[in-house]
Protein backbone atom coordinates (compact mmCIF):
# COMPACT_ATOMS: atom_id res chain seq x y z
CA UNK A 1 0.00 0.00 0.00
CA UNK A 2 2.77 2.43 0.95
CA UNK A 3 4.76 1.50 -2.16
CA UNK A 4 1.71 2.10 -4.31
CA UNK A 5 1.24 5.56 -2.80
CA UNK A 6 4.88 6.37 -3.52
CA UNK A 7 4.55 5.20 -7.12
CA UNK A 8 1.38 7.28 -7.54
CA UNK A 9 3.22 10.34 -6.20
CA UNK A 10 6.12 9.73 -8.62
CA UNK A 11 3.68 9.34 -11.51
CA UNK A 12 2.07 12.70 -10.79
CA UNK A 13 5.47 14.29 -10.16
CA UNK A 14 6.60 13.16 -13.61
CA UNK A 15 3.41 14.62 -15.08
CA UNK A 16 4.05 17.92 -13.31
CA UNK A 17 7.60 18.07 -14.67
CA UNK A 18 6.36 17.32 -18.20
CA UNK A 19 3.77 20.09 -18.02
CA UNK A 20 6.25 22.54 -16.49
CA UNK A 21 8.75 21.79 -19.24
CA UNK A 22 6.02 22.19 -21.86
CA UNK A 23 4.94 25.60 -20.55
CA UNK A 24 8.51 26.89 -20.30
CA UNK A 25 9.38 25.70 -23.80
CA UNK A 26 6.21 27.01 -25.43
CA UNK A 27 6.87 30.46 -23.94
CA UNK A 28 10.42 30.61 -25.31
CA UNK A 29 10.56 32.81 -28.46
CA UNK A 30 11.95 30.07 -30.67
CA UNK A 31 12.72 31.05 -34.30
CA UNK A 32 12.41 34.76 -33.53
CA UNK A 33 14.90 37.13 -35.14
CA UNK A 34 16.78 40.21 -34.02
CA UNK A 35 14.73 43.16 -35.25
CA UNK A 36 17.83 45.06 -36.33
CA UNK A 37 21.18 43.22 -36.27
CA UNK A 38 22.96 46.57 -36.02
CA UNK A 39 26.74 46.36 -35.96
CA UNK A 40 28.31 43.35 -37.62
CA UNK A 41 31.76 42.90 -36.08
CA UNK A 42 34.28 40.67 -37.89
CA UNK A 43 33.83 36.97 -37.19
CA UNK A 44 36.02 33.90 -37.59
CA UNK A 45 34.24 30.56 -38.09
CA UNK A 46 36.15 27.45 -37.04
CA UNK A 47 34.86 24.31 -38.75
CA UNK A 48 36.58 21.01 -37.84
CA UNK A 49 35.82 18.30 -40.40
CA UNK A 50 36.13 14.56 -40.57
CA UNK A 51 34.67 12.43 -43.34
CA UNK A 52 31.77 13.25 -45.65
CA UNK A 53 28.27 12.05 -46.34
CA UNK A 54 25.41 13.08 -48.61
CA UNK A 55 24.64 16.15 -46.46
CA UNK A 56 28.16 17.52 -45.90
CA UNK A 57 28.34 19.75 -48.98
CA UNK A 58 25.01 21.45 -48.24
CA UNK A 59 25.89 21.92 -44.56
CA UNK A 60 29.23 23.56 -45.31
CA UNK A 61 27.79 25.63 -48.13
CA UNK A 62 25.14 27.11 -45.84
CA UNK A 63 27.92 28.84 -43.88
CA UNK A 64 29.32 30.38 -47.05
CA UNK A 65 25.91 31.84 -47.92
CA UNK A 66 25.47 33.91 -44.77
CA UNK A 67 23.90 37.35 -45.17
CA UNK A 68 26.25 39.08 -42.80
CA UNK A 69 27.29 42.70 -43.16
CA UNK A 70 30.73 42.35 -41.58
CA UNK A 71 33.86 40.42 -42.57
CA UNK A 72 33.69 36.66 -42.10
CA UNK A 73 36.69 34.34 -42.10
CA UNK A 74 35.96 30.64 -42.52
CA UNK A 75 38.59 28.09 -41.54
CA UNK A 76 37.92 24.46 -42.41
CA UNK A 77 40.21 21.97 -40.66
CA UNK A 78 41.07 18.33 -41.30
CA UNK A 79 43.54 16.17 -39.40
CA UNK A 80 44.65 14.18 -42.45
CA UNK A 81 45.43 15.19 -46.01
CA UNK A 82 43.63 12.03 -47.14
CA UNK A 83 40.35 12.99 -45.49
CA UNK A 84 37.72 13.39 -48.25
CA UNK A 85 36.30 16.33 -46.29
CA UNK A 86 39.44 18.28 -47.21
CA UNK A 87 38.90 17.84 -50.93
CA UNK A 88 35.24 18.81 -50.54
CA UNK A 89 36.21 21.96 -48.62
CA UNK A 90 38.70 22.89 -51.35
CA UNK A 91 36.10 22.48 -54.08
CA UNK A 92 33.54 24.40 -52.10
CA UNK A 93 35.80 27.36 -51.38
CA UNK A 94 36.83 27.41 -55.05
CA UNK A 95 33.21 28.15 -55.96
CA UNK A 96 33.32 31.28 -53.77
CA UNK A 97 36.77 32.82 -54.36
CA UNK A 98 35.58 36.22 -53.12
CA UNK A 99 35.18 34.84 -49.59
CA UNK A 100 37.87 34.62 -46.95
CA UNK A 101 37.61 30.85 -46.64
CA UNK A 102 40.33 28.21 -46.73
CA UNK A 103 41.28 24.71 -45.68
CA UNK A 104 43.84 24.16 -42.93
CA UNK A 105 45.67 20.87 -42.43
CA UNK A 106 45.69 20.22 -38.67
CA UNK A 107 47.95 17.19 -38.48
CA UNK A 108 49.17 17.61 -34.90
CA UNK A 109 47.60 15.30 -32.33
CA UNK A 110 47.41 17.49 -29.23
CA UNK A 111 45.12 15.38 -27.06
CA UNK A 112 42.52 12.62 -26.98
CA UNK A 113 39.72 14.80 -28.36
CA UNK A 114 40.59 15.05 -32.06
CA UNK A 115 37.98 17.73 -32.70
CA UNK A 116 39.46 20.04 -30.05
CA UNK A 117 42.94 19.28 -31.34
CA UNK A 118 41.80 20.60 -34.71
CA UNK A 119 40.20 23.66 -33.10
CA UNK A 120 43.47 24.57 -31.37
CA UNK A 121 45.28 24.57 -34.68
CA UNK A 122 42.52 26.46 -36.48
CA UNK A 123 42.46 29.12 -33.76
CA UNK A 124 46.09 29.96 -34.55
CA UNK A 125 44.97 31.32 -37.91
CA UNK A 126 41.95 33.27 -36.64
CA UNK A 127 41.99 36.95 -37.66
CA UNK A 128 39.03 38.26 -35.72
CA UNK A 129 38.00 38.66 -32.09
CA UNK A 130 34.59 36.98 -32.41
CA UNK A 131 34.94 33.22 -32.75
CA UNK A 132 32.20 30.80 -33.83
CA UNK A 133 32.62 27.02 -33.58
CA UNK A 134 30.32 24.69 -35.45
CA UNK A 135 30.11 20.96 -36.09
CA UNK A 136 30.45 19.64 -39.62
CA UNK A 137 26.88 18.34 -39.86
CA UNK A 138 25.20 21.67 -39.03
CA UNK A 139 23.10 23.45 -41.67
CA UNK A 140 21.93 26.99 -40.92
CA UNK A 141 19.64 29.63 -42.47
CA UNK A 142 21.24 32.63 -44.20
CA UNK A 143 20.59 35.02 -41.29
CA UNK A 144 21.91 32.65 -38.65
CA UNK A 145 25.28 34.28 -38.04
CA UNK A 146 23.85 37.80 -37.66
CA UNK A 147 21.43 36.59 -34.99
CA UNK A 148 23.95 34.36 -33.26
CA UNK A 149 26.56 37.03 -32.54
CA UNK A 150 24.10 39.83 -31.68
CA UNK A 151 24.04 39.06 -27.90
CA UNK A 152 27.82 39.39 -27.72
CA UNK A 153 27.44 43.18 -27.87
CA UNK A 154 26.81 42.84 -24.13
CA UNK A 155 30.17 42.43 -22.41
CA UNK A 156 28.53 40.29 -19.73
CA UNK A 157 27.69 37.60 -22.27
CA UNK A 158 30.43 35.00 -22.36
CA UNK A 159 28.97 32.49 -24.77
CA UNK A 160 26.04 32.24 -27.18
CA UNK A 161 24.67 28.83 -28.05
CA UNK A 162 21.92 27.61 -30.34
CA UNK A 163 19.27 24.95 -30.15
CA UNK A 164 19.45 22.34 -32.87
CA UNK A 165 17.16 19.74 -34.33
CA UNK A 166 17.72 16.37 -35.93
CA UNK A 167 16.49 17.46 -39.33
CA UNK A 168 16.57 14.34 -41.47
CA UNK A 169 15.44 11.19 -39.65
CA UNK A 170 15.20 8.49 -42.30
CA UNK A 171 15.21 5.31 -40.21
CA UNK A 172 13.00 4.22 -37.34
CA UNK A 173 15.98 4.47 -35.00
CA UNK A 174 16.53 8.09 -36.08
CA UNK A 175 12.85 8.91 -35.56
CA UNK A 176 13.26 7.50 -32.07
CA UNK A 177 16.30 9.71 -31.46
CA UNK A 178 14.47 12.69 -32.95
CA UNK A 179 12.00 12.52 -30.06
CA UNK A 180 14.90 12.69 -27.61
CA UNK A 181 16.45 15.68 -29.42
CA UNK A 182 13.55 17.56 -31.00
CA UNK A 183 10.84 16.98 -28.41
CA UNK A 184 12.65 16.61 -25.10
CA UNK A 185 16.19 17.93 -25.00
CA UNK A 186 15.62 21.60 -25.74
CA UNK A 187 12.76 21.77 -23.25
CA UNK A 188 14.96 20.13 -20.63
CA UNK A 189 17.61 22.80 -21.22
CA UNK A 190 15.04 25.55 -20.70
CA UNK A 191 13.74 23.83 -17.57
CA UNK A 192 17.29 23.68 -16.22
CA UNK A 193 17.63 27.40 -16.94
CA UNK A 194 14.57 28.05 -14.77
CA UNK A 195 16.33 26.46 -11.82
CA UNK A 196 19.69 28.21 -12.22
CA UNK A 197 21.71 30.14 -14.84
CA UNK A 198 23.07 27.94 -17.59
CA UNK A 199 26.53 26.59 -16.84
CA UNK A 200 27.00 24.39 -19.90
CA UNK A 201 26.98 24.76 -23.67
CA UNK A 202 25.38 22.94 -26.60
CA UNK A 203 28.06 22.04 -29.09
CA UNK A 204 26.32 22.29 -32.47
CA UNK A 205 27.10 26.03 -32.68
CA UNK A 206 28.86 28.23 -30.11
CA UNK A 207 29.98 31.86 -30.32
CA UNK A 208 32.39 33.61 -27.98
CA UNK A 209 35.30 36.04 -28.08
CA UNK A 210 39.04 35.61 -28.33
CA UNK A 211 39.36 37.30 -24.92
CA UNK A 212 37.05 34.75 -23.27
CA UNK A 213 39.00 31.89 -24.82
CA UNK A 214 42.31 33.33 -23.66
CA UNK A 215 40.95 33.88 -20.14
CA UNK A 216 40.21 30.16 -19.77
CA UNK A 217 43.50 29.05 -21.30
CA UNK A 218 42.18 28.50 -24.82
CA UNK A 219 40.89 25.31 -26.37
CA UNK A 220 43.97 23.60 -24.95
CA UNK A 221 42.14 23.27 -21.64
CA UNK A 222 39.47 21.12 -23.31
CA UNK A 223 41.58 18.80 -25.43
CA UNK A 224 41.24 15.73 -23.20
CA UNK A 225 37.52 16.06 -22.44
CA UNK A 226 34.80 14.14 -24.24
CA UNK A 227 32.11 16.83 -23.74
CA UNK A 228 34.24 19.79 -24.81
CA UNK A 229 31.12 21.90 -25.37
CA UNK A 230 29.89 21.29 -21.82
CA UNK A 231 33.33 22.09 -20.42
CA UNK A 232 33.67 25.29 -22.44
CA UNK A 233 30.34 26.59 -21.17
CA UNK A 234 31.05 25.46 -17.62
CA UNK A 235 34.43 27.20 -17.41
CA UNK A 236 33.11 30.43 -18.93
CA UNK A 237 30.11 30.41 -16.55
CA UNK A 238 32.36 29.85 -13.53
CA UNK A 239 34.35 32.90 -14.56
CA UNK A 240 31.19 35.01 -14.58
CA UNK A 241 30.32 34.93 -18.27
CA UNK A 242 26.62 34.64 -19.01
CA UNK A 243 25.48 31.92 -21.41
CA UNK A 244 22.74 33.03 -23.78
CA UNK A 245 20.43 30.87 -25.88
CA UNK A 246 19.89 32.11 -29.42
CA UNK A 247 16.29 31.55 -30.57
CA UNK A 248 17.42 30.69 -34.12
CA UNK A 249 17.55 26.93 -34.64
CA UNK A 250 20.29 25.05 -36.47
CA UNK A 251 19.72 21.80 -38.35
CA UNK A 252 21.84 18.73 -37.71
CA UNK A 253 21.81 16.63 -40.85
CA UNK A 254 23.18 13.17 -40.21
CA UNK A 255 23.85 10.12 -42.32
CA UNK A 256 21.40 7.22 -41.80
CA UNK A 257 21.84 5.44 -38.46
CA UNK A 258 20.55 2.14 -37.16
CA UNK A 259 19.67 1.05 -33.66
CA UNK A 260 23.26 0.14 -32.78
CA UNK A 261 24.57 3.61 -33.63
CA UNK A 262 21.70 5.29 -31.81
CA UNK A 263 22.24 3.12 -28.73
CA UNK A 264 25.96 3.96 -28.68
CA UNK A 265 25.23 7.66 -29.07
CA UNK A 266 22.59 7.71 -26.35
CA UNK A 267 24.77 5.72 -23.95
CA UNK A 268 27.80 7.93 -24.62
CA UNK A 269 25.67 11.01 -24.06
CA UNK A 270 24.18 9.57 -20.85
CA UNK A 271 27.51 8.52 -19.34
CA UNK A 272 29.06 11.87 -20.18
CA UNK A 273 26.23 13.82 -18.52
CA UNK A 274 26.35 11.48 -15.51
CA UNK A 275 30.03 12.21 -15.00
CA UNK A 276 29.67 15.96 -15.57
CA UNK A 277 26.47 16.50 -13.56
CA UNK A 278 25.99 13.44 -11.33
CA UNK A 279 23.17 14.67 -9.08
CA UNK A 280 20.99 16.32 -11.75
CA UNK A 281 21.42 13.25 -13.93
CA UNK A 282 20.55 10.90 -11.06
CA UNK A 283 17.26 12.72 -10.47
CA UNK A 284 16.48 13.15 -14.19
CA UNK A 285 14.68 9.79 -14.12
CA UNK A 286 11.92 11.46 -12.09
CA UNK A 287 10.66 13.23 -15.23
CA UNK A 288 9.98 9.96 -17.07
CA UNK A 289 6.22 10.22 -17.49
CA UNK A 290 5.87 6.78 -19.04
CA UNK A 291 7.91 4.76 -16.56
CA UNK A 292 6.39 5.93 -13.27
CA UNK A 293 2.73 5.71 -14.35
CA UNK A 294 3.45 2.22 -15.70
CA UNK A 295 5.00 1.16 -12.39
CA UNK A 296 2.05 2.70 -10.55
CA UNK A 297 -0.37 0.73 -12.73
CA UNK A 298 1.53 -2.48 -12.07
CA UNK A 299 1.54 -1.68 -8.37
CA UNK A 300 -2.20 -0.99 -8.43
CA UNK A 301 -2.87 -4.34 -10.05
CA UNK A 302 -0.64 -6.12 -7.56
CA UNK A 303 -2.31 -4.46 -4.59
CA UNK A 304 -5.77 -5.51 -5.78
CA UNK A 305 -4.95 -9.13 -6.17
CA UNK A 306 -6.50 -11.48 -3.58
CA UNK A 307 -4.86 -14.86 -3.42
CA UNK A 308 -7.22 -17.67 -2.58
CA UNK A 309 -6.21 -20.77 -0.76
CA UNK A 310 -5.28 -23.90 -2.55
CA UNK A 311 -8.08 -26.42 -2.40
CA UNK A 312 -8.15 -30.06 -3.20
CA UNK A 313 -10.81 -31.37 -5.53
CA UNK A 314 -11.04 -35.07 -6.50
CA UNK A 315 -7.63 -35.65 -5.00
CA UNK A 316 -5.97 -33.03 -7.22
CA UNK A 317 -4.56 -29.67 -6.15
CA UNK A 318 -6.02 -26.73 -7.99
CA UNK A 319 -4.83 -23.15 -7.63
CA UNK A 320 -7.84 -20.90 -7.61
CA UNK A 321 -7.14 -18.10 -10.06
CA UNK A 322 -6.45 -14.85 -8.34
CA UNK A 323 -8.96 -12.15 -8.88
CA UNK A 324 -8.41 -8.45 -9.48
CA UNK A 325 -10.47 -6.03 -7.50
CA UNK A 326 -12.56 -3.79 -9.68
CA UNK A 327 -13.17 -0.94 -7.31
CA UNK A 328 -10.16 1.37 -7.62
CA UNK A 329 -8.21 -0.23 -10.47
CA UNK A 330 -10.25 1.32 -13.32
CA UNK A 331 -9.66 4.78 -11.83
CA UNK A 332 -5.91 4.19 -11.71
CA UNK A 333 -5.95 2.90 -15.28
CA UNK A 334 -7.81 5.97 -16.50
CA UNK A 335 -5.38 8.29 -14.71
CA UNK A 336 -2.35 6.46 -16.12
CA UNK A 337 -3.74 6.61 -19.65
CA UNK A 338 -4.45 10.32 -19.17
CA UNK A 339 -0.85 10.94 -18.06
CA UNK A 340 0.47 9.07 -21.09
CA UNK A 341 -1.77 11.05 -23.43
CA UNK A 342 -0.57 14.33 -21.92
CA UNK A 343 3.04 13.17 -22.27
CA UNK A 344 2.58 12.24 -25.94
CA UNK A 345 0.70 15.45 -26.74
CA UNK A 346 3.35 17.65 -25.10
CA UNK A 347 6.17 15.83 -26.89
CA UNK A 348 4.51 16.16 -30.29
CA UNK A 349 3.74 19.86 -29.76
CA UNK A 350 7.28 20.66 -28.66
CA UNK A 351 8.73 18.80 -31.61
CA UNK A 352 6.38 20.72 -33.90
CA UNK A 353 7.54 24.02 -32.44
CA UNK A 354 11.22 23.17 -32.88
CA UNK A 355 10.97 21.61 -36.33
CA UNK A 356 8.05 23.67 -37.68
CA UNK A 357 6.67 20.46 -39.15
CA UNK A 358 4.02 17.88 -38.33
CA UNK A 359 5.56 14.92 -40.15
CA UNK A 360 6.64 13.40 -36.83
CA UNK A 361 3.05 13.07 -35.56
CA UNK A 362 2.82 9.74 -37.40
CA UNK A 363 5.40 8.42 -34.93
CA UNK A 364 3.56 9.50 -31.76
CA UNK A 365 3.55 5.88 -30.61
CA UNK A 366 7.34 6.01 -30.29
CA UNK A 367 7.11 8.43 -27.35
CA UNK A 368 6.36 5.83 -24.62
CA UNK A 369 8.84 3.42 -26.22
CA UNK A 370 11.47 6.17 -26.18
CA UNK A 371 10.74 6.84 -22.49
CA UNK A 372 11.11 3.19 -21.51
CA UNK A 373 14.31 2.76 -23.52
CA UNK A 374 15.60 6.00 -22.01
CA UNK A 375 15.09 4.44 -18.58
CA UNK A 376 17.19 1.48 -19.74
CA UNK A 377 19.91 3.84 -20.99
CA UNK A 378 19.78 5.69 -17.66
CA UNK A 379 20.29 2.42 -15.78
CA UNK A 380 23.10 1.26 -18.09
CA UNK A 381 24.88 4.59 -17.70
CA UNK A 382 25.67 3.62 -14.10
CA UNK A 383 27.08 0.23 -15.08
CA UNK A 384 30.35 1.47 -16.53
CA UNK A 385 32.35 4.41 -17.85
CA UNK A 386 33.33 3.15 -21.29
CA UNK A 387 32.05 4.85 -24.44
CA UNK A 388 32.52 4.31 -28.16
CA UNK A 389 33.41 7.49 -30.03
CA UNK A 390 34.78 8.02 -33.51
CA UNK A 391 35.40 4.31 -33.92
CA UNK A 392 37.40 3.90 -30.68
CA UNK A 393 36.53 2.89 -27.14
CA UNK A 394 37.46 5.16 -24.26
CA UNK A 395 36.86 5.33 -20.56
CA UNK A 396 35.28 8.54 -19.30
CA UNK A 397 37.22 9.54 -16.21
CA UNK A 398 36.69 12.18 -13.55
CA UNK A 399 34.97 15.35 -14.74
CA UNK A 400 34.45 13.82 -18.17
CA UNK A 401 38.08 13.40 -19.23
CA UNK A 402 38.86 10.75 -21.80
CA UNK A 403 41.20 8.10 -20.51
CA UNK A 404 43.24 5.41 -22.23
CA UNK A 405 41.60 3.89 -25.28
CA UNK A 406 41.26 0.10 -25.27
Amino acid sequence: MVLNIILAALAFLSLGLVVWQFVVAMRFPLHSRVASPGLAPPVTLLKPLRGVDAQTWHCLESWLKQEYAGPVQVLFGVASADDPAGEMARRLTATRPELDARLVLCSESLGRNAKVSTLIQLQRGAKHDLVVVSDADVHVPTDFLANLVAPLRDDGVGLVISFYRLANPVTLAMWFEAIAVNADFWGQVLLARCLKPLDFALGAVMATTRQRLESIGGFEQLVDFLADDYQLGNVIARQGGRIVLSPVVADCRESPKGWREVWQHQLRWARTIRVCQPLPYLFSILSNATLWPLLWLIGSIASKVDSSAITTVSGMSNLVVTRVGVDLLPKALVLVLAIWLVRIFCAMCLESKLSRSRSHWAFFWLVPIKDLLAAVVWAFSFLGNSVEWRGQRYRVGSEGKLETAF
